[in-house]
Protein backbone atom coordinates (compact mmCIF):
# COMPACT_ATOMS: atom_id res chain seq x y z
CA UNK A 1 0.00 0.00 0.00
CA UNK A 2 1.26 3.53 -0.77
CA UNK A 3 0.98 4.87 2.64
CA UNK A 4 2.74 8.15 2.49
CA UNK A 5 -0.18 10.05 0.49
CA UNK A 6 -2.91 8.22 2.73
CA UNK A 7 -1.11 9.62 5.83
CA UNK A 8 -1.14 12.84 4.47
CA UNK A 9 -4.55 13.13 3.51
CA UNK A 10 -5.44 11.33 6.70
CA UNK A 11 -3.22 14.24 8.22
CA UNK A 12 -4.54 17.08 6.63
CA UNK A 13 -8.22 16.39 6.85
CA UNK A 14 -8.15 14.96 10.69
CA UNK A 15 -4.91 16.73 12.00
CA UNK A 16 -6.03 15.75 15.87
CA UNK A 17 -5.42 12.08 15.37
CA UNK A 18 -1.76 12.73 14.98
CA UNK A 19 -1.66 14.42 18.61
CA UNK A 20 -3.75 11.63 19.58
CA UNK A 21 -1.43 8.91 18.35
CA UNK A 22 1.52 10.75 19.79
CA UNK A 23 -0.11 10.73 23.16
CA UNK A 24 -1.09 14.51 23.55
CA UNK A 25 -4.50 16.33 23.69
CA UNK A 26 -6.21 16.52 20.47
CA UNK A 27 -7.40 19.92 20.35
CA UNK A 28 -3.55 20.65 20.12
CA UNK A 29 -4.44 20.49 16.55
CA UNK A 30 -5.72 23.57 16.43
CA UNK A 31 -2.09 25.44 17.19
CA UNK A 32 -0.66 24.43 13.55
CA UNK A 33 -1.32 24.51 9.62
CA UNK A 34 -0.02 20.71 8.28
CA UNK A 35 2.10 20.40 4.85
CA UNK A 36 4.46 18.52 3.10
CA UNK A 37 7.54 19.83 2.27
CA UNK A 38 10.78 18.50 -0.31
CA UNK A 39 14.10 19.59 0.41
CA UNK A 40 15.83 22.34 -2.57
CA UNK A 41 18.37 20.49 -4.68
CA UNK A 42 17.83 17.12 -3.13
CA UNK A 43 15.54 13.90 -3.53
CA UNK A 44 14.92 14.49 0.01
CA UNK A 45 10.62 15.07 0.85
CA UNK A 46 9.45 15.15 4.59
CA UNK A 47 6.17 13.33 5.05
CA UNK A 48 4.30 15.73 7.12
CA UNK A 49 5.23 19.31 9.02
CA UNK A 50 3.08 20.45 11.59
CA UNK A 51 4.18 24.25 11.71
CA UNK A 52 2.83 26.34 14.99
CA UNK A 53 0.79 29.26 13.98
CA UNK A 54 1.88 32.98 14.54
CA UNK A 55 0.02 32.94 17.86
CA UNK A 56 1.61 29.42 19.04
CA UNK A 57 5.06 30.23 19.04
CA UNK A 58 6.17 27.85 22.11
CA UNK A 59 4.76 24.86 20.29
CA UNK A 60 7.19 22.74 18.99
CA UNK A 61 7.38 22.03 15.11
CA UNK A 62 6.38 18.64 14.57
CA UNK A 63 8.25 16.68 11.62
CA UNK A 64 6.83 12.98 10.64
CA UNK A 65 7.80 10.89 8.69
CA UNK A 66 5.78 7.46 7.46
CA UNK A 67 7.37 4.15 7.61
CA UNK A 68 6.11 0.79 6.07
CA UNK A 69 8.81 -1.15 4.53
CA UNK A 70 12.42 -2.03 5.35
CA UNK A 71 15.60 -0.09 4.10
CA UNK A 72 18.31 -0.52 6.07
CA UNK A 73 19.22 3.47 5.05
CA UNK A 74 16.05 4.73 6.90
CA UNK A 75 17.57 6.31 9.92
CA UNK A 76 20.55 7.78 7.66
CA UNK A 77 18.34 9.49 5.24
CA UNK A 78 15.55 10.51 8.14
CA UNK A 79 18.32 12.15 10.02
CA UNK A 80 19.72 13.72 6.96
CA UNK A 81 16.34 15.18 6.01
CA UNK A 82 15.36 16.83 9.69
CA UNK A 83 18.90 18.50 9.65
CA UNK A 84 18.74 19.64 6.20
CA UNK A 85 15.54 20.92 6.86
CA UNK A 86 16.66 22.95 9.69
CA UNK A 87 19.88 24.41 7.66
CA UNK A 88 17.70 25.64 4.94
CA UNK A 89 14.62 27.22 6.76
CA UNK A 90 16.72 27.85 10.52
CA UNK A 91 12.93 27.46 12.40
CA UNK A 92 13.05 29.29 15.71
CA UNK A 93 11.35 26.91 17.57
CA UNK A 94 11.72 23.52 19.31
CA UNK A 95 11.33 20.79 17.13
CA UNK A 96 9.88 17.13 17.41
CA UNK A 97 10.33 14.15 15.32
CA UNK A 98 8.26 11.77 15.03
CA UNK A 99 8.52 8.08 13.10
CA UNK A 100 5.58 6.25 12.55
CA UNK A 101 6.11 2.44 11.17
CA UNK A 102 3.54 0.09 10.22
CA UNK A 103 5.10 -2.75 12.28
CA UNK A 104 8.10 -2.94 14.37
CA UNK A 105 9.82 -5.12 12.52
CA UNK A 106 9.96 -2.36 9.69
CA UNK A 107 12.76 -0.54 11.96
CA UNK A 108 16.22 -0.85 11.05
CA UNK A 109 18.17 -2.69 13.45
CA UNK A 110 21.43 -1.51 13.07
CA UNK A 111 21.13 1.69 14.96
CA UNK A 112 24.28 2.57 16.44
CA UNK A 113 25.27 5.75 14.68
CA UNK A 114 21.85 6.94 15.69
CA UNK A 115 21.47 5.90 19.26
CA UNK A 116 21.81 9.38 20.88
CA UNK A 117 19.22 10.63 18.81
CA UNK A 118 17.08 7.95 19.40
CA UNK A 119 17.42 8.45 23.02
CA UNK A 120 16.41 11.74 22.79
CA UNK A 121 13.08 12.99 23.72
CA UNK A 122 12.74 14.91 20.94
CA UNK A 123 12.44 11.81 18.73
CA UNK A 124 9.27 9.19 19.36
CA UNK A 125 8.80 5.96 17.54
CA UNK A 126 4.91 4.67 16.85
CA UNK A 127 4.54 1.26 16.13
CA UNK A 128 1.22 1.14 14.36
CA UNK A 129 1.16 -2.84 15.20
CA UNK A 130 1.49 -1.97 19.02
CA UNK A 131 -1.22 0.46 19.30
CA UNK A 132 -3.53 -0.02 22.21
CA UNK A 133 -5.67 2.52 24.00
CA UNK A 134 -7.16 3.52 20.77
CA UNK A 135 -10.34 6.34 21.56
CA UNK A 136 -13.07 3.65 20.10
CA UNK A 137 -14.68 7.16 19.02
CA UNK A 138 -11.98 9.02 17.27
CA UNK A 139 -13.00 8.75 13.18
CA UNK A 140 -8.97 9.91 12.31
CA UNK A 141 -7.95 7.31 14.89
CA UNK A 142 -10.02 4.38 13.42
CA UNK A 143 -9.28 5.08 9.82
CA UNK A 144 -5.42 4.41 11.09
CA UNK A 145 -6.72 1.43 12.59
CA UNK A 146 -8.21 0.93 9.00
CA UNK A 147 -4.96 1.33 7.50
CA UNK A 148 -3.22 -1.36 9.18
CA UNK A 149 -6.35 -3.81 9.21
CA UNK A 150 -5.83 -6.90 7.37
CA UNK A 151 -7.33 -7.68 3.97
CA UNK A 152 -10.65 -9.46 5.26
CA UNK A 153 -14.18 -9.17 6.05
CA UNK A 154 -13.07 -7.25 9.04
CA UNK A 155 -11.60 -4.48 6.80
CA UNK A 156 -15.13 -3.98 5.14
CA UNK A 157 -16.76 -4.14 8.10
CA UNK A 158 -14.91 -1.40 9.77
CA UNK A 159 -14.82 0.76 6.35
CA UNK A 160 -18.40 0.75 6.31
CA UNK A 161 -18.90 1.99 9.91
CA UNK A 162 -16.47 4.44 9.22
CA UNK A 163 -18.63 5.80 6.90
CA UNK A 164 -21.40 5.94 8.99
CA UNK A 165 -19.29 7.66 11.94
CA UNK A 166 -18.47 9.95 9.00
CA UNK A 167 -22.07 11.10 8.18
CA UNK A 168 -23.11 11.17 11.70
CA UNK A 169 -20.04 13.13 13.40
CA UNK A 170 -19.36 15.44 9.94
CA UNK A 171 -22.05 18.15 9.18
CA UNK A 172 -20.18 19.98 6.10
CA UNK A 173 -21.06 17.97 2.53
CA UNK A 174 -17.21 18.68 1.72
CA UNK A 175 -15.65 17.79 4.36
CA UNK A 176 -17.41 14.37 5.11
CA UNK A 177 -17.06 13.91 1.25
CA UNK A 178 -13.31 13.95 1.74
CA UNK A 179 -12.77 11.67 4.57
CA UNK A 180 -15.32 9.36 2.97
CA UNK A 181 -13.08 8.92 -0.73
CA UNK A 182 -10.26 8.51 2.41
CA UNK A 183 -11.78 5.69 3.56
CA UNK A 184 -12.74 4.60 -0.34
CA UNK A 185 -8.88 4.89 -1.44
CA UNK A 186 -7.60 3.13 1.66
CA UNK A 187 -10.04 0.19 0.93
CA UNK A 188 -9.25 0.16 -3.17
CA UNK A 189 -5.66 -0.25 -1.49
CA UNK A 190 -6.42 -3.10 0.13
CA UNK A 191 -8.99 -5.00 -2.55
CA UNK A 192 -6.83 -4.15 -5.22
CA UNK A 193 -8.77 -5.98 -7.68
CA UNK A 194 -11.93 -4.00 -7.35
CA UNK A 195 -13.14 -1.38 -9.10
CA UNK A 196 -14.21 1.76 -7.00
CA UNK A 197 -17.76 1.45 -7.59
CA UNK A 198 -17.63 -2.41 -6.38
CA UNK A 199 -15.71 -0.65 -3.09
CA UNK A 200 -18.49 1.82 -2.74
CA UNK A 201 -21.39 -0.90 -3.18
CA UNK A 202 -19.38 -3.16 -0.35
CA UNK A 203 -18.71 0.19 2.14
CA UNK A 204 -21.63 1.25 1.83
CA UNK A 205 -21.13 5.01 -0.17
CA UNK A 206 -23.65 6.79 -2.19
CA UNK A 207 -24.17 9.73 0.20
CA UNK A 208 -22.86 12.10 -2.47
CA UNK A 209 -25.50 11.74 -4.58
CA UNK A 210 -27.87 12.09 -1.53
CA UNK A 211 -26.57 14.87 -0.05
CA UNK A 212 -27.67 18.44 -0.07
CA UNK A 213 -24.72 20.08 -1.49
CA UNK A 214 -25.19 17.60 -4.56
CA UNK A 215 -28.84 18.21 -4.66
CA UNK A 216 -28.85 22.10 -4.82
CA UNK A 217 -26.35 21.89 -7.58
CA UNK A 218 -28.31 19.73 -9.58
CA UNK A 219 -31.20 21.74 -9.39
CA UNK A 220 -29.15 24.60 -10.31
CA UNK A 221 -28.87 22.16 -13.25
CA UNK A 222 -24.79 22.55 -13.01
CA UNK A 223 -24.32 18.73 -12.76
CA UNK A 224 -26.14 17.83 -16.40
CA UNK A 225 -26.71 18.76 -19.16
CA UNK A 226 -23.92 21.11 -21.66
CA UNK A 227 -19.83 21.01 -21.01
CA UNK A 228 -19.97 24.80 -20.26
CA UNK A 229 -22.33 24.22 -17.04
CA UNK A 230 -20.04 21.89 -16.17
CA UNK A 231 -17.13 23.57 -16.73
CA UNK A 232 -18.64 26.56 -14.58
CA UNK A 233 -18.95 24.32 -11.43
CA UNK A 234 -15.29 23.46 -11.50
CA UNK A 235 -14.17 26.45 -9.23
CA UNK A 236 -17.56 25.83 -6.79
CA UNK A 237 -16.31 22.28 -6.60
CA UNK A 238 -12.95 23.02 -5.53
CA UNK A 239 -13.68 25.63 -2.87
CA UNK A 240 -15.56 23.11 -1.05
CA UNK A 241 -12.30 21.11 -0.57
CA UNK A 242 -13.08 18.69 -2.97
CA UNK A 243 -9.65 17.70 -5.37
CA UNK A 244 -9.19 17.83 -8.77
CA UNK A 245 -9.81 13.73 -8.91
CA UNK A 246 -12.78 13.96 -7.05
CA UNK A 247 -14.39 17.20 -9.18
CA UNK A 248 -14.00 15.06 -12.23
CA UNK A 249 -15.28 12.07 -10.71
CA UNK A 250 -18.55 14.41 -9.73
CA UNK A 251 -18.82 15.80 -13.04
CA UNK A 252 -18.30 12.81 -14.92
CA UNK A 253 -15.38 14.83 -16.77
CA UNK A 254 -11.45 13.71 -17.32
CA UNK A 255 -8.82 15.23 -14.66
CA UNK A 256 -7.49 16.79 -17.94
CA UNK A 257 -10.71 18.64 -18.84
CA UNK A 258 -10.99 19.11 -15.17
CA UNK A 259 -7.44 21.05 -14.91
CA UNK A 260 -8.18 22.96 -18.24
CA UNK A 261 -10.99 24.13 -16.80
CA UNK A 262 -9.40 25.48 -14.16
CA UNK A 263 -6.90 27.25 -16.11
CA UNK A 264 -9.85 28.91 -18.22
CA UNK A 265 -11.84 30.44 -15.39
Amino acid sequence: METDPIFYRLFKQQPSCFFELIGRPASEAEAYDFSSVELKQTAFRIDGLFIPKAEFPEMPLNLVEVQFYSDKKFYANLFAELFLYLHQNNPTQNWRLVVIFGRRSYEPKEVAPYQALLNSPQVQRIYLDELEGVPETSLGMRIVQLIIEKRDASAAEQARQLVVQARQDMSDDAERAEVVDLIETVVLYKFSKLSREEVQEMIGVNEFKQSKLYQDIKLEGKLEGLMEGKLKVIPQLLSRGFTVEQTAQILELTVEQVRQGIQET
